[in-house]
């Protein structure tokens, strides 16, 4: 049982169903039944083609995530962006004890963030797992560890609507603070499905109803839904920011043609995460299949809002 994450079902609503989540090989897969729900990549897989370069070899993030009927919504190295992956948390541009670094662009190598372990146990919020993550400062000679991540996983299912719960929490590894300047993504990313790749492709929905990528792009909201066709029919994912991050409900990054979201609380000016106050940022995927429901997904962000 070493390095496994205990398996327990979740205690779930009677009308959700039992969720299960089994380490097999490099990763945990969360499945209903037979029914897979999410894959994490704990340390860094084999790439899907011999053309990326050994720099972009990474675990520590949710390598793709299905809807109820099995639809893919997410990517993992994209050839357009082969950083990208389905659910990954870097922050882009920084500075620590001096130095510029970036653990979100790993092809220039100044950064990167490592998987460093599985944590046994129930996840307090039902069937998950939690996993630790570091910050590698690629700058600094040697390599120095800049933070220290975990992530506190839950997962749940209806049967109608794929629920992933994320806490991120960061805390600096040593005395020295990571300064984030002002800038325009980083911090909370997905990468949808390539089938969404183009200008055409994904659609959106905010909260206040914005459907213009132009202009969900910069706009705060407390949930946002992207999706799009997969095998014809219309499937997504809502992203939803719980009102106790900070700068919540923190700035939008979208791309002007890609299929990638982010939420980037530095977009609105620049922060920085200081020893001994640890950076935590909460947020709820729910996936489903079909077009968006906005006033079901306002009612799931208000229910979310209260939970502690």
């Amino acid at each position: 049982m070493s390095f496994l994450v205990a398996l327990v079902a979740a205690v779930l609503p009677a009308a959700a169903q039992n969720v299960s989540i089994a380490r097999e090989g490099k990763q945990l897969i969360a499945r209903a039944g037979d029914k897979e729900i999410l894959r994490y990549q704990a340390e860094p897989g084999e790439f899907p083609r011999k053309d990326i370069k050994e720099i972009f070899k990474r675990g520590g993030y949710i390598q793709s995530i299905h809807t109820p009927s099995g639809k893919l919504v997410t990517d993992d190295f994209p050839p357009n962006h082969v950083h990208h992956h389905g659910v990954w948390s870097p922050w882009t541009k920084a500075e620590f004890e001096g130095r510029s670094t970036d653990f979100w662009n790993m092809g220039d190598g100044k950064g990167r963030v490592d998987f460093v372990a599985l944590v046994e146990g129930k996840n307090r919020d039902g069937s998950g797992f939690t996993a630790k993550h570091q910050f590698i400062d690629m700058t600094a000679k040697p390599e120095k560890v800049a933070l220290l991540e975990t992530w506190d996983v839950a997962v749940s299912t209806d049967g109608k609507r794929n629920i992933i719960d994320l806490t991120i929490t960061q805390t600096c590894a040593g005395e020295s603070p990571l300064k984030l300047p002002e800038y325009h993504y980083g911090g909370l990313g997905l990468r949808g499905n390539r089938a969404w790749d183009g200008a055409g492709n994904a659609q959106f929905l905010t909260a206040s109803g914005l459907t213009d990528r132009l202009k969900v792009n910069t706009a705060k909201e407390p949930w946002c839904w992207v999706g799009g066709k997969v095998d014809g029919k219309t499937c997504g994912v809502a992203i939803l920011c719980h009102p106790s991050n900070f700068r919540s409900p923190q700035p939008i990054r979208v791309h002007p043609t890609e299929p990638f979201f982010c939420y980037a609380p530095q977009q609105g000016g620049a922060m920085s995460i200081e020893p001994g106050k640890p950076y935590v940022a909460r947020y709820r995927l729910i996936v489903a299949d079909g077009e968006p429901d906005a006033a079901a997904l306002q009612k799931a962000s208000e229910e979310y809002a209260t939970v502690k």
